[in-house]
């Protein structure tokens, strides 16, 4: 029976605490504020990746050991502390009081949360997790689905928003959207935009949307392509 519930998590503008100030504090950093989150970061020194990713605005660092009360306002806390039993232990119940979400870096009783090895492509996220009983398992695994999910997965998955996009506009029903997905999904379109033929690609799914009464052309596609963020 599986011990962990799949979520994604939104740390847009949420504040995140890392403390360390290793590579694996600088990977976790990086991570979440790739993902929008305000991420400081705790710690005596710091590497070389954590100093760049400070002066490149993207990160702050606050150097200083932890204390208790340092994590104060913190919507989710990771911890590079394993080598460091009586630290983790102070970390988890500080968080625990708190009610905060936690993870400490390779202690699994010691993380409410778990980070799964993630391949992405634009929209497209793909987790994979063994429930923490091997990283390194999740991490080939995702490596082999990057043969599988090439880069092209970014714009087609932007053709399908504009395209969903567009069948909802016109009132398409539910049974009918997923209709077309299927057609999209079996179509040529990724294999084209892999080979970098995206206006037969375009041409293919105005012809799709076509078959549901969406009538509409490659150019307005394509502009609707240019103004997603």
């Amino acid at each position: 029976m599986p011990r962990y519930y799949p979520v994604m998590l939104d740390v847009r503008n949420r504040p995140a605490i890392v403390i360390g100030g290793d590579n694996i504090a600088a990977e976790k950093a990086a991570s979440l504020s790739a993902s929008g989150a305000h991420v400081r970061v705790m710690n005596s020194e710091f590497c070389p990746e954590l100093l760049e990713m400070a002066e490149h605005g993207t990160i702050k660092l606050h150097q200083k050991a932890y204390e208790p009360g340092d994590l104060a306002g913190a919507f989710v806390v990771v911890a590079s502390a394993a080598h460091d039993a009586q630290l983790a232990e102070a970390i988890w119940n500080e968080t625990q009081e708190r009610g905060q979400l936690v993870n400490i870096v390779d202690v699994p009783a010691r993380c409410n949360f778990i980070v799964p090895s993630i391949l992405r492509r634009g929209q497209l996220t793909i987790a994979v997790s063994t429930e923490g009983a091997s990283p390194s398992l999740s991490k080939r695994i995702r490596q082999r689905l990057e043969g599988l999910f090439p880069a092209a997965y970014d714009t087609y998955m932007q053709l399908a928003v504009v395209a969903r996009t567009h069948l909802r506009q016109h009132g398409i029903s539910y049974a009918q959207r997923d209709d077309f997905f299927g057609e999209f999904f079996n179509s040529d379109i990724l294999t084209l935009l892999a080979e970098d033929n995206a206006s037969q690609a375009l041409a293919i799914t105005v012809e799709l949307l076509g078959h549901y009464g969406v009538a509409i052309s490659t150019d307005t596609i394509t502009a609707d392509l240019a103004a997603i963020p």
